[in-house]
């Protein structure tokens, strides 16, 4: 009898713990996100991650361009770039496209490739917060923090440090640095034939080059063109 009271005793505190723990990161997870609605993120996990990987490696850690740029000094030709390539129901969704997803669910069934349909709420909570790769746990993680950035930020929020911390070549992260590196210029003088070779390397910025466009990258960037046209061009960008 004395020894299961013991137990229960045990079982309830380790309950107990589990529970605080819980909490603890819920609350601390929350603070976070909620935090950087104001402040700005100086690096990112995958940025961090490419600096390790290069010491596990056996190297050094090479410096990386990254390069913070406020809203008000990023060219909205290049939001509605990304928006047209990456995530065309953006300003309407909850950080989830269900019709993407669904979509490429069926394209799978199909015998078809299997696609990413992560929107751009989503790789920011990929980008700035995890780590690379698959796996249902990261992909619960990715979910719970998108709902927590769609709660706090704004739409324009979201865009603009999805714009400073995505790749756009190798060691090359945010619209600021790669302005510079492939354009020798400001993010703000950016026209919109740019913006769009800027958002034609977003699936692989490591293989697909902006300054080097192969024929792929060419036509995607013509495409990312045309559908920049029919979204509406820089004004919806505008008014999120």
């Amino acid at each position: 009898m004395l020894k299961a009271r013991r137990w229960r005793r045990r079982i309830r505190r380790f309950f107990s713990l589990l529970l605080l723990i819980i909490v603890l990161l819920v609350v601390g997870s929350a603070a976070t996100v909620l935090a950087w609605r104001w402040v700005d993120p100086a690096t990112s996990s995958f940025i961090l991650q490419r600096k390790a990987s290069e010491l596990i490696a056996g190297g050094s850690a090479r410096d990386v361009e990254h390069e913070w740029v406020g809203w008000t000094k990023i060219s909205r030709q290049v939001g509605i770039a990304v928006i047209a390539s990456e995530d065309q129901r953006f300003p309407d969704h909850w950080g989830f496209d269900l019709d993407s997803i669904q979509d490429a669910i069926e394209e799978r069934q199909s015998g078809g490739r299997l696609r990413g349909a992560s929107t751009i709420t989503q790789q920011v909570a990929k980008n700035l917060f995890l780590w690379s790769g698959g796996g249902y746990v990261r992909k619960g993680f990715e979910a719970y923090i998108t709902v927590l950035i769609e709660m706090f930020w704004s739409k324009q929020r979201i865009l603009e440090v999805y714009l400073n911390i995505a790749q756009f070549g190798d060691r090359t992260f945010g619209v600021g640095a790669a302005s510079r590196r492939f354009f020798g210029k400001r993010a703000s003088a950016l026209n919109a034939r740019e913006a769009a070779l800027l958002a034609a390397v977003l699936p692989n910025p490591v293989s697909m080059r902006v300054d080097d466009p192969s024929p792929y990258v060419r036509k995607r960037a013509r495409w990312i063109q045309r559908q920049m046209r029919s979204l509406g061009g820089p004004g919806r960008v505008r008014n999120l």
